[in-house]
């Protein structure tokens, strides 16, 4: 039967690739599917062993295993699974240099954690910091101030959000700091707590966390320089930044004020300081302190001075974080302050949209543990500022066709036009996007065959998101999206795993799509 153009027979499209490479035998022989895992999947290091175990892990007709062969049905097996996913499967693990000092990574951060909702009276709640720990993050935030009965509490200062104990967040922290990565949790004090209390966030920390605890430099640190993620696995970091609370009718400034000596003792390699320039920070600052900033200040220096942060964040670790007018928790665009090597990126988890897909997508990448290296661009010697044109650096061209969906969520309205956009984000001359043309009435298997081409000159900081959406007359809806690094991109015939808002996955939903660069 004939099929309607914009409707997509993923099965016919994977017999037609079948067939061109079974050469009319009756089965794949083991040959012939190592031929197309080098020339269609881009499967270099692939050999005959590589192709006969693919036939024994997807093949079920004995005849056809016996004779080392695959038929369709192992064939579209092995098509519609993992091993043929866009992302790199060998990037689920733990695969970069973990050796390096801490300042060379990027550091899943978030900020103010313990909110669920918006920062004015939004609730504060311990199962905000399980989430994000079970999310790969690695830096926390914990403001602090006094509470009753000597009890440090934890809540948003001077709003009406709800308080928890600091000592509650502490043990909650405790329990499920290491569940999904070995790798250090830098817990960011903002201190507003007067002298008594802060000795009893102390005893708190040192008494919950236990050895799990940093409380001395590591004996055999020689070199002014931070460890690394994996000397410091299963601990704990504390950066603390001493506020003294706005009495009535003073400026809101915030004003720092001396810490207690013995939370001062537990900060060892993240002191917070003043960030007041880079020549500044060049001359003054020590490889143990660090600056955070908010995400203005942050923009202005990376528009105009973007070598120099970069050249900053060579030695020193920083912090950005979301403006105070962000009332509702929305977030800023997390890709501008990678692009110049910012670690310590921190973002509102409990908001969804685009930029907690950019971090969900760029800490995938290396077995999701919260941690990646930054790449050797931001690492160099020779100066790298992501604002200019770069026509030094040599492009990638990538191709990459839309060939289809299966299974897409069909949203609530009764206007369905589906179509993907797909969006580039890296530096200022890598960032674009384009888009399929709509398809309607059909979100179960519609067809674009939608052929896209970018021109990109920093493929190391660059993410793609393909995200799905519902064109209801001049706007449009999300639908479900996927983001990934770009060098986790693979090659040749690819399904993309669709997730929803949450980043939670909505298997079986997916788009096939070819890769090519």
């Amino acid at each position: 039967m004939k099929r309607s153009k914009d409707t997509y027979n993923r099965r016919a499209d994977i017999e037609d690739i079948y067939q061109s490479h079974s050469s009319g035998l009756t089965t794949l022989p083991a040959h012939g599917l190592l031929k197309f895992l080098h020339k269609e999947q881009m499967e270099l290091t692939a050999d005959v062993e590589t192709a006969v175990s693919l036939i024994y892990k997807f093949e079920i007709n004995e005849t056809a295993k016996e004779s080392q062969s695959m038929t369709f049905e192992g064939f579209f097996r092995y098509m519609e699974s993992k091993d043929c996913s866009v992302f790199d499967l060998t990037h689920s693990a733990v695969y970069h240099d973990m050796d390096q000092p801490l300042n060379n990574y990027f550091i899943s951060s978030s900020h103010n954690t313990y909110l669920t909702g918006d920062q004015l009276v939004g609730k504060s709640d311990l199962d905000a910091y399980v989430s994000a720990l079970r999310k790969g993050c690695r830096c926390l935030e914990i403001d602090c101030w006094d509470g009753s009965d000597l009890e440090p509490i934890v809540y948003h200062g001077y709003t009406l959000t709800s308080k928890i104990l600091f000592k509650d967040v502490i043990a909650t922290i405790e329990k499920h700091a290491f569940e999904v990565s070995a790798y250090p949790v830098i817990l960011s004090l903002e201190n507003h707590c007067c002298q008594e209390q802060q000795e009893v966030m102390a005893q708190y920390l040192i008494s919950i966390l236990g050895d799990k605890l940093l409380t001395a430099p590591l004996d055999h640190m020689t070199a002014e320089e931070l460890p690394s993620p994996n000397m410091l696995q299963y601990k704990i970091l504390i950066k603390n930044k001493k506020l003294k609370p706005r009495k009535e009718g003073e400026d809101e400034k915030k004003v720092k004020v001396k810490v207690a000596q013995m939370l001062s003792d537990l900060v060892v390699y993240t002191r917070s300081v003043k960030f007041i320039s880079f020549s500044h920070s060049k001359g003054n600052q020590s490889y143990f302190e660090n600056t955070s900033m908010a995400e203005k200040k942050a923009h202005k220096l990376a528009k105009n001075s973007g070598a120099d942060f970069v050249k900053h964040n060579q030695k020193f670790i920083s912090r950005i974080y979301p403006r105070g007018a962000r009332i509702v928790s929305s977030n800023y665009n997390p890709q501008e302050f990678w692009n110049v090597g910012a670690q310590l990126v921190a973002l509102n988890f409990q908001s969804t949209g685009t930029p907690m897909d950019l971090n969900d997508g760029r800490f995938q990448d290396n077995g999701g543990c919260g941690y990646t290296l930054k790449p050797a661009i931001l690492m160099s010697s020779r100066a790298f500022d992501p604002g200019c044109s770069h026509s030094s650096l040599k492009p990638i061209y990538l191709h990459l066709k839309v060939i289809g969906g299966v299974n897409l969520p069909a949203p609530k309205n009764k206007a369905q036009e589906a179509f993907v956009r797909v969006d580039i984000c890296g530096i200022p001359a890598d960032s674009t996007k384009n888009s399929t043309k709509t398809i309607k009435n059909n979100f179960l298997n519609p067809h674009w065959a939608a052929d896209m081409n970018f021109t990109i000159k920093a493929p190391e900081l660059c993410l793609l998101r393909f995200c799905v959406r519902n064109q209801i007359g001049l706007i449009s809806e999300f639908v479900a999206q996927y983001t990934l690094p770009f060098t986790s991109l693979k090659k040749g015939y690819r399904w993309v795993p669709l997730r929803n808002r949450d980043g939670c996955s909505l298997d079986p939903a997916s788009l096939y799509v070819h890769v090519w660069y």
